[in-house]
């Protein structure tokens, strides 16, 4: 076999291996993480200009590059970008839904940048690569979703037990209101009208 054909087997077993990589760099680094300590408009605003301003040193350092490594370069720039910006609306918004877009979006910016990673592959190599990479993705996705739902509920089932709680104390506030008005009754004139009042006063009436 020739040294030629010999580095071409070397070299897509290397990009394969590569790609494998990636996928579980990805996977790594999407997974659920404790959410982000919530922070004022003001450092949100600084945390987005900071992110365009890496961007533009970033896409300008992959300017001495070529071919697929600048393509890969580039991919990375992009996405270390969107995925400041969207870690900086989690944190500044604070919801279950912005901490699902900012999964997805470094799970979109990992995928990005393993599909430029395939072109190096070619035939089944490359789109096996490229079918981990879509698979990843959808897993992500996935897993956000559930994640973002499960939140949701969890806030809202919170809700509605404060709503009871709020609910049951103030039925239990008529109810005592109604023994004490009835024991007013026993009263008259001024006596009575006193007592209703104090009443009234001591069940927010």
């Amino acid at each position: 076999m020739s040294k030629l054909i010999i580095a071409v087997f070397v070299t897509a077993a290397l990009s394969f291996g590569g790609c494998a990589t990636q996928r579980d760099a990805s996977m790594a680094t999407t997974r659920p993480t404790a959410p982000p300590v919530p922070i004022s408009k003001e450092a949100y605003d600084t945390a987005v200009r900071n992110a365009e301003t890496q961007y533009k040193i970033d896409k300008d350092a992959c300017g001495a590059r070529g071919g697929n490594a600048k393509d890969i370069c580039l991919a990375e720039a992009s996405g270390k970008e969107k995925i400041a910006k969207a870690d900086a609306e989690a944190a500044y918004k604070n919801t279950p839904k912005a901490r699902e877009d900012a999964r997805i979006a470094r799970a979109e910016a990992n995928h990005n940048v393993a599909k430029e990673k395939c072109d190096v592959l070619s035939g089944n190599a490359k789109d096996v690569c490229v079918k981990e990479a879509d698979a990843t993705l959808t897993k992500v996705k996935a897993d956000a979703k559930v994640d973002r739902v499960a939140a949701d509920t969890k806030d809202d089932v919170a809700m509605k037990e404060a709503d009871a709680r709020k609910q049951a104390a103030a039925d239990k506030r008529d109810a005592d209101y109604k023994v004490a008005a009835e024991k007013c009754d026993a009263l008259s004139g001024s006596a009575k009208s006193t007592c209703i009042s104090e009443a009234k006063l001591r069940y927010g009436k």
